[in-house]
């Protein structure tokens, strides 16, 4: 088995974790307060996680100048990620207070091809038939969640739809599908948010000298990080500094979620420093299966026909990808 894979695994998890630690805390603060408790109380631990690495990495090398040069290309990528990610994640927030957690997450899993397409532009990735297939497969899975959750929340948009199958077209479809529910725009906009913030910190990553993927991904993180917290932390303090001050009494809470955060995207950007970001960003779709087994084992809630379906659609675009 390939490194990339189980490292994507435990990060979708703790991803996981802290989105629904976040949901939680949005109780307290707002969407802005709620997105920028997941930088700032990240940045300590990342700095703790890569020292660990660096002192891993001196018991085996004789190497002291072991941190990568940092160059205008890292700099330039590793900016436009952190933007693109800050504002996915507000979006993503917001969405919460409009759909349930399932919904929010499964709106934004879009993502896996979206980054295979900014991947090809942005840095030439390429994709085999069967990639894009695993691709394809999951995507459809993810859509099977997402139209059961919405059934759920009220909305008849899934019986309209199944109703005009035969007359309406696809093209018309979709136009009807974006102007009746206002969250599915925001959704794919975090999708693509979430895709260019993949590419662009992979690309952050392999522009550093060769030092080791796990140094290469740490001290990304580390640069990426730190950005994202003093630029958003420089516009709450300049807008809303009363959200900033929330954010500091809220912090028994967020601590966790800046944890789970940091392991979560210590993972993410380890994986695509090693794999193209679309692989790894379809296989982060288990995400969506250790939600819903979250919700049976914990919750005891009861999963239908369709999300079976769902799942089993996921689990074979993934195997389907891992495989190729």
């Amino acid at each position: 088995m390939e490194l990339w894979i189980p490292i994507t695994v435990v990060a979708a998890l703790f991803q996981n974790i802290r989105t629904a630690l976040q949901k939680h805390l949005k109780g307290r603060l707002d969407t802005t307060g709620a997105t920028y408790a997941r930088f700032l109380y990240a940045v300590p631990f990342t700095w703790v996680y890569l020292a660990i690495l660096l002192q891993l990495q001196s018991t085996d090398t004789t190497n002291t100048n072991a941190l990568p040069a940092i160059n205008t290309v890292f700099l330039s990528y590793g900016a436009v990620g952190g933007i693109a990610q800050i504002l996915a994640t507000f979006v993503l927030v917001w969405l919460f207070g409009q759909r349930n957690f399932a919904v929010g997450t499964s709106l934004t899993k879009t993502e896996a091809i979206q980054t295979a397409l900014f991947g090809f532009v942005l840095l030439g990735d390429s994709l085999t038939i069967q990639a894009i297939a695993g691709i394809i497969i999951s995507l459809v899975g993810v859509l099977a969640l997402y139209k059961k959750k919405q059934a759920n929340s009220g909305t008849n948009l899934t019986t309209s739809l199944t109703q005009n199958s035969i007359q309406a077209t696809l093209a018309s479809r979709i136009i009807q599908t974006i102007t009746t529910d206002r969250s599915i725009l925001p959704g794919l906009v975090a999708g693509g948010l979430f895709a260019i913030s993949a590419v662009s910190y992979r690309a952050a990553s392999l522009s550093l000298e060769e030092s080791g993927f796990a140094i290469q991904s740490a001290y990304t993180l580390v640069w990426v990080t730190g950005f994202q917290t003093l630029i958003m932390g420089a516009y709450i303090l300049g807008t809303v500094p009363k959200v900033f001050l929330r954010v500091l009494q809220s912090w028994k809470a967020a601590i966790w979620i800046g944890l789970t955060g940091m392991l979560g995207s210590a993972g993410w950007f380890a994986a695509m420093t090693l794999e193209n970001a679309a692989h790894v960003r379809t296989l982060g779709q288990v995400e969506l299966i250790f939600t819903l087994l979250i919700g049976y084992l914990f919750f005891k809630e009861r999963l239908t026909r369709q999300e079976l379906a769902g799942i089993a659609l996921i689990t074979t675009g993934i195997i389907t990808l891992v495989l190729e």
